[in-house]
This record gives structure tokens, C-alpha cells and sequence, in this order.
């Protein structure tokens, strides 16, 4: 599988990454062993996981199940913001951080963590604080690399020129949701990683699923389906203009004998600030459809048709 560099200095990513946000809340063990095996035999190197997915249980589930494959991944987690109920003053953060990075580090049973990304950024603490616990857990070394999520490019920009100035280590890429119905990102957060050296991880490349044919207008959703079993999901991209698109993309992938759901992740991967795509999956057959969607190589007419 091709591989890409995170942003000027990261480490080098499959350009699919397993989502495993799975692992330990719809899936337990062996079913997370079976996804997880499948993707690692497929080429796969780049697992998202999260301190947050299942209360910890992915992070346990992917430390049981890599064993002496270790050293084969690289393994992006993300730490906890402070909690909501807990009072903001100055070093909260940084414990937030450091506490995060110890229990991830147990979970995931391993002695360096190679991405860690800020979940969400802090709305109280100054962002220097972040960034010199990030910097402090690089030069221990039980961190390699540092990344942002859900952040805007202000943030971006701030976060690029407090690292620089202060000789801090750098954030390597951010994590955005990024798909065919949702492009706003690309209005000012992508040009602000691309003018700072940081790759682009898109998660949600399926829009929740509305991009894999599954859904069609004017139909009931699938019993047991995501739309049909987490309502609050439909709510947020299920509409008449959204399925418009739809049925207009199905018709574009059709005609090149493709998916829709090739056609979201080929195009973005096709994206150049794009390092690797965030797919879930809860079968090992979802992870062979993701990867072969990761062999067609848009044209440079296929995007303009596209835009």
C-alpha cells in the first residue's frame, strides 16, 4: 500500500489508517482481533485510536491484540480535554496531558506512543501550555510525534508560530471531518496546514455513511443500520440536498465502474494535503472494500468534475 509522509516531519502513514473507535464499543475482542489482523495483512500501518473510544477498551483491545507486530504500526491516539466540571488554573492542562499519555501508554502496552493528538483544544488554557507538555513528553521520548484535531486555522496558525518561536516541538498534522458533503474545511483550515507543514487526516470520509449506498431517498433506512439505530447521526447529514449529491456522485462512480464508496475515499486521497484517510470498519470485508477503493487514481478531469 502506498504510503505518505505526516506533514514535512511525521512519520509515514498507509494512505488507509483504521479508524478503531470500534474496538471495545460496538466490537469486543475477537471481532476487533479479526478487523485489526485483516487490515494489518492488507498493508495497513496507521491506527486511530483514542483515549475516549470505549472508555479506554480500544486502546486495551489494540495492545492484546498487536503483540509482536508492534513495531509494524504506528499508533495515533489522542488524550482526553480536561473535564467540564473541573475549574481551569494554570498547569491543568498539562496534567490532563501528561496523565492521558501515561494511561494510553499502559492501555496500549508499549513504551512510545507515535502520534499524539489534542482531541480538542482547551477553551481556558493558554496554548503554550499544550504545547510545552507535548514537548516535554517528546524529549522523554515516550512521545514522537505531536498532532492537533478539531481545531480551526487560527488555531493552526497560532500553534505553527508558539512551536517555532519557542523552539517547541511542532504539531506534524491535524485531523479534520473532511468528505464529498462536507468541503468547508477546505475554505481555510486545509490551506492553513498546507501553508504550515502539516499533513491532513480526514476522518468521517463516509459521511457517517450516507456515502456508501446504503441509503437511498425516500426509502426507510436498513433495520439496524447506523441511521436507523443512532437517529441523532441521520439528523446531522441526512437531507434533500445531501441525497441530491448522492445519487449524482452513485451516477459518477457507476459510469468509471466504481462505488460511491470508492469514490469518497479515492478523492480523498487524491486531495495533495492529504496523508492518510481515517476508515472504520466492523468487518474484516469493510477493510478489503476500503483498501481497494485506495487503488483507483482519479484523473485530473475526474476532480474538475468534481469541484
Amino acid at each position: 500500500m502506498e504510503k505518505r509522509r505526516l506533514g514535512t516531519d511525521g512519520p509515514e502513514l498507509s494512505v488507509i489508517g483504521l479508524g478503531c473507535n470500534n474496538f471495545g464499543m460496538k466490537l469486543e475482542l475477537e471481532d476487533s482481533r479479526a478487523v485489526l489482523h485483516a487490515a494489518l495483512d492488507a498493508g495497513i500501518t496507521h491506527l486511530d485510536t483514542a483515549e475516549m473510544y470505549g472508555g479506554g477498551r480500544s486502546e486495551e483491545i489494540i495492545g492484546e491484540c498487536l503483540g509482536k507486530r508492534r513495531d509494524d504500526v504506528v499508533i495515533a491516539t489522542k488524550f482526553l480535554p480536561r473535564p467540564k466540571d473541573e475549574d481551569y488554573a494554570p498547569g491543568a492542562l498539562a496534567r490532563r496531558i501528561r496523565e492521558g499519555c501515561e494511561g494510553s501508554l499502559q492501555r496500549l502496552r508499549t513504551d512510545r506512543i507515535d502520534v499524539f493528538y489534542q482531541h480538542y483544544p482547551d477553551a481556558e488554557a493558554l496554548e503554550d501550555e499544550a504545547l510545552e507538555a507535548l514537548d516535554e513528553l517528546v524529549r522523554a521520548g515516550k512521545v514522537l510525534h505531536v498532532a492537533s484535531s478539531n481545531v480551526s486555522a487560527e488555531q493552526v496558525e497560532r500553534a505553527e508560530d508558539i512551536a517555532v518561536r519557542r523552539s517547541l516541538s511542532r504539531f506534524t498534522g491535524t485531523q479534520i471531518e473532511w468528505n464529498l458533503l462536507n468541503r468547508a474545511v477546505e475554505a481555510e483550515i486545509v490551506p492553513a496546514a498546507r501553508r504550515n507543514g502539516l499533513g491532513v487526516i480526514p476522518y468521517f470520509p463516509l459521511a457517517s455513511g450516507l456515502l456508501t449506498g446504503k441509503y437511498r431517498k425516500g426509502e426507510t433506512f436498513p433495520e439496524g443500520s447506523r441511521f436507523d439505530t443512532l437517529s441523532f447521526l441521520a439528523d446531522k447529514v441526512v437531507n434533500d440536498e445531501n441525497f441530491d449529491e448522492v445519487e449524482r456522485l452513485t451516477a459518477f462512480a457507476e459510469e468509471r465502474d466504481h462505488t460511491i464508496l470508492e469514490l469518497a475515499i479515492a478523492w480523498l486521497i487524491a486531495q495533495e494535503d492529504v496523508s492518510s484517510v481515517i476508515t472504520g470498519a466492523t468487518r474484516p470485508e469493510q477493510v478489503h472494500a476500503n483498501v481497494a477503493a485506495a487503488r483507483w487514481r482519479l484523473t485530473e478531469q475526474d476532480l474538475t468534475e468534481l469541484k
